[in-house]
């Protein structure tokens, strides 16, 4: 009997890529989307369903409605979350991306509890880990941010991740919980939108912006990403367990330089810019005023528990940023100067 997968968020970046790599796998997927008449924003999961041969089924559900919730669910072994709001600036009112990311999630665990669900996996991140210490030193799967001193998304991820291990911790469910915490996500498109998660990338290569801010990530591959998450839910002493999925810090200054060096054609800006430069620039652009709070510093994270319990790996940086690259370029998101390119579409969850 072929097992049955729900991934919550079907058109989300790093959904598509879990489902591509469940299919690979020989599972059997079914994937939440909102609206089911959009046939147009699947269509990259249907082809590639098509393509080889997978179990691949669509069902209606939303994070801010209990709707849908039991259907999907209904005789699946495991569950990855992996939808969540992730903005491209910085919202009006906090609790806007807060509340939605905090009862999505408290959703979807209660209806696979009810339904028996072996185990789910939630897709959090290193921003429920790194964020907010007086102390910059390597963060590991014991640390929390500080939820009164960071931002909304930040906030938002930390909070979400808190409600589902009290779940967990204060329900009589039998239901598993293992919870990725992912750092920056770069790696190819499956269809010509972006993630927020793109937009260094895409800024530095479209010139959008003059040069690059003082601060960093720790980026992992989205395939990288995808395997940890089939792994999250197959290894059965992942069990009660978060692990962080990231690499060595990436100043947006070194991005810059192996962009440049890649894709001379594109004229990369490679110039750091003053930190007093870029608080101005955010009164004016939203997209900036995300950088502003994290000005001269990067993440520190350690994601050795993750290789030595699950046995997962990542690739080489270089890798995954020109494969980033070549994606947006072929889904001519964009293009060498003198050429028009096409408008990314906004972006979403994750």
């Amino acid at each position: 009997m072929t097992t049955r997968v729900l991934v919550t968020g079907a058109t989300g970046f790093v959904a598509g890529h879990c489902i591509a790599e469940l299919l690979d796998h020989g599972y059997a997927v079914r994937a939440t989307v909102r609206d089911l008449t959009a046939h147009a924003k699947r269509a990259h999961l249907t082809e590639l369903a098509r393509r080889t041969g997978g179990d691949l089924e669509f069902v209606a559900a939303s994070l801010d409605d209990d709707a849908g919730w039991a259907a999907a669910v209904a005789d699946c072994d495991a569950v990855l979350h992996v939808a969540s709001p992730f903005p491209s600036t910085p919202p009006d009112n906090e609790q806007d991306l807060i509340e939605p990311a905090v009862q999505g999630t408290l959703r979807v665990l209660r209806a696979a509890a009810s339904a028996g669900v072996r185990r789910v996996v939630l897709t959090s991140s290193v921003a429920a880990v790194a964020y907010g210490h007086d102390v910059d030193e390597v963060r590991t799967e014991d640390d929390w941010s500080v939820v009164d001193r960071v931002s909304a998304y930040q906030k938002s991820k930390t909070l979400a991740e808190r409600a589902a291990w009290d779940f967990i911790e204060s329900s009589s469910t039998a239901t598993e919980l293992v919870v990725l915490n992912p750092g920056m996500i770069l790696g190819p498109l499956l269809e010509a939108r972006t993630s927020t998660s793109h937009e260094p990338v895409r800024r530095l290569l479209a010139r959008d912006v003059p040069g690059s801010v003082q601060t960093g990530w720790t980026p992992v591959d989205v395939r990288d990403l995808a395997v940890a998450h089939r792994l999250a839910m197959e290894v059965p002493e992942a069990a009660g367990n978060r692990y962080i999925c990231a690499a060595d810090p990436l100043w947006m200054g070194e991005l810059a330089r192996l962009l440049a060096r890649d894709y001379e054609d594109f004229r990369v800006p490679t110039r750091v810019l003053p930190n007093w430069l870029i608080r101005v620039v955010a009164v004016f652009d939203k997209g900036v005023r995300l950088t502003v709070p994290v000005l001269g510093r990067t993440e520190h994270v350690s994601a050795d528990k993750a290789r030595r319990e699950l046995g997962w790996s990542m690739r080489p940086i270089e890798d995954t940023v020109r494969d980033t690259a070549d994606s947006l370029i072929a889904f001519g998101i964009v293009t060498a100067p003198g050429k028009s390119a096409s408008s990314p579409a906004a972006a979403g969850t994750r």
